[in-house]
């Protein structure tokens, strides 16, 4: 390994500011037992300070598992910002279409997806020291999936030091699933939150989605909030997609005096970042974010900080995956956000000092929010994480460790579905076809027809 791999940390810098760097040494006391959960609101610098500080522990790489691309970008050119290196030096990232790291790297950022990839192919994570896997409360398919194989890989690999962070968790279902893991609970600064509702007149969704005349609400709530906002404060909107984004950024253009940016994964990397840091606008190298309303989707609910956000107005709804049995696919379907998720989302306008939340619905109606989110394990199609556990070599999830057992029906569905495929032997293990499948980062189904059709001399990419 070479001289910027040994390098240490500054934790001191890093963690300047951070109400998650007051709690070092016990991170650092949980991290003796090779396993923690470390519970921490938005806003409190774990995704900042917590990878160094393991880093700090280790010889080898630190991977930091983040659930969505535009997440673990931001993450990485955060840390090599505060480090004073480049983004694919000391600090890295591996997304979908985008990798930049090198020998050098100590902390690489990646989609947890990225890091199932690795570990089907690598089961011992060579030369990997630690993973972290950040915003577990989500409950992504994912994240479960890569929670019970770091778990099973603890026991081949003790020196292997995991670590699952979150905004807000069951913090003892997940400690359970790491063997019983220590939990570090990390108390935020708590800031004035003004709470004010205003409901729509008409129901803000319909089977279809969201409804013009919602969209029309949240901008003129958006418009109406701004008005009393600080000039120097910036505004943060939730809505529950990409389309809902372009249409609420379009209702508000000509009526806001300060950019109105949008903030989706579709995006490119430079429009992201000029919505998170607020400096690519018009002002790139300023040392503040310049002030703006940003319409996001629930990827700055936890996973991402927007910079300079004193004012958030919440749809109050989101979307979802669910299984739709007719058509044999998932979909996103829109529902009412759960209080957990809003409570995250008003969160942001706290961080910095005293905020306010505007929540697009009845004050009565908050009671009848669902507590959390679904676990997707309960509400998506199974036929990728069943084959991806298959390749692992537990089929079914049997006797793995995981946060919640996989749903029996939704399981045997899979199953017959990947048998179909030729994906899977008699025993359920992975055929030598459903390997090939589970290396191609895509539905079984679709990476089937693409193998078949590069098989036939088709060019796959026309």
């Amino acid at each position: 390994m070479n001289a910027m791999a040994l390098l240490t940390f500054d934790l001191a810098h890093i963690g300047a500011g951070l109400p998650v760097a007051a709690h070092g040494a016990a991170i650092t006391e949980a991290l003796t037992s090779g396993a923690a959960v470390i519970e921490a609101p938005p806003g409190t610098g774990k995704t900042t300070f917590v990878p160094p500080l393991v880093a700090n522990r280790c010889a080898g790489r630190v991977i930091v598992t983040q659930p969505r691309r535009v997440a673990a970008r931001a993450a990485a050119a955060r840390l090599a910002s505060l480090t004073g290196t480049r983004v694919g030096d000391l600090i890295g990232h591996v997304v979908r279409g985008d990798a930049r790291v090198s020998d050098a790297t100590r902390v690489e950022f990646c989609t947890t997806g990225v890091l199932i990839r690795r570990l089907l192919h690598d089961p011992e994570l060579s030369g990997v020291d630690a993973v972290i896997l950040d915003e577990v409360h989500e409950r992504h398919l994912a994240d479960d999936l890569a929670l019970g194989m770091l778990a099973e890989l603890r026991e081949l690999r003790p020196d292997l030091t995991v670590v699952a962070m979150s905004a807000t968790l069951d913090a003892r279902m997940i400690a359970d699933t790491l063997a019983s893991a220590p939990i570090v609970q990390v108390a935020a600064e708590i800031h004035p939150l003004e709470v004010r509702w205003a409901p729509p007149v008409n129901e803000p969704f319909t089977a279809r989605g969201v409804t013009h005349d919602f969209l029309d609400h949240i901008a003129d709530q958006t418009v109406h909030a701004v008005a009393d906002l600080d000039p120097q404060d910036s505004a943060l909107v939730f809505v529950p997609g990409a389309w809902e984004v372009e249409q609420v950024c379009a209702r508000l253009t000509g009526r806001i005096e300060r950019p109105v940016l949008p903030l989706h994964g579709r995006l490119s990397p430079t429009a992201q970042d000029a919505a998170i840091h607020g400096r690519s606008v018009s002002t790139p190298d300023a040392r503040m974010a310049e002030p703006r309303v940003v319409v996001a989707t629930a990827v700055a609910e936890s996973s991402v900080t927007v910079e300079g956000v004193r004012l958030v107005i919440d749809s109050c709804v989101a979307r979802e995956p669910r299984f739709d049995v007719i058509r044999g696919i998932t979909g996103l379907v829109t529902v009412s956000v759960s209080r957990a998720s809003a409570t995250q989302r008003a969160g942001r306008a706290a961080r910095l000092g005293p905020g306010t939340v505007v929540r697009c619905m009845a004050s009565e109606a908050w009671a009848r929010c669902p507590e959390a989110p679904l676990p997707e394990i309960r509400t998506a199609d199974l036929t990728a994480a069943m084959l991806d556990l298959a390749v692992w070599g537990t089929p079914g999830g049997r006797g793995m460790s995981l946060p919640e057992p996989v749903p029996h029906e939704a399981a045997a569905r899979a199953t017959r579905t990947l048998h179909a495929l030729g994906a899977l032997e008699d025993d359920g293990r992975a055929s030598p076809h459903g390997r090939r499948l589970a290396s191609i980062p895509v539905d079984p189904r679709l990476a089937h027809g693409l193998l078949a059709a590069v098989d036939d001399g088709v060019d796959v990419q026309d």
